[in-house]
């Protein structure tokens, strides 16, 4: 690194980002809302009689909670991490005791994988005649 850069990062601040509020009421689209929300809750009433739900008309303080630990709306690898757990636990609680499962692992050499890899038609034939051989044996009641 020269000496120009070590310099520079020296000088730079410790947290060089700060926070700066999005201003959605400037944006196109907040500005289409208002002006057409009025109607479009009207046609909603008239077409189903009862209009939006409740919690969609009502002002709610629950609308600033982001359920996301990052407190973004996006994708979060913690928060995703965190649901794959819970479906995890889901799954093996409560819905693979309830029927029978089997698992088989089909296991190629590493020269094979770099072949499929490379050519992956040739990976259809090899998975047909692996189905067919494993559902074979599944239904004459053997192990395989």
């Amino acid at each position: 690194m020269g000496l120009e850069r070590k310099a520079a990062l020296r000088a730079a601040p410790a947290h060089p980002m700060r926070y700066e509020r999005r201003r959605p009421e400037h944006t196109i689209l907040h500005g289409l809302v208002r002006e057409h929300l009025a109607t479009f809750l009207a046609q909603v009433e008239a077409r189903t009689g009862t209009g939006l739900p409740g919690f969609i008309k009502d002002e709610c303080a629950h609308e600033k909670f982001v359920a996301f630990s990052c407190k973004r709306r996006g994708f979060c690898p913690s928060c995703g991490a965190r649901r794959m757990v819970e479906s995890a636990a889901h799954l093996v609680d409560e819905v693979i005791p309830c029927v029978p499962v089997r698992q088989w692992v089909l296991s190629f050499p590493i020269g094979l994988r770099i072949l499929f890899a490379a050519q992956p038609e040739l990976l259809t034939p090899v998975l047909c005649a692996s189905s067919t051989a494993s559902s074979r044996g599944f239904c004459s009641g053997r192990q395989a």
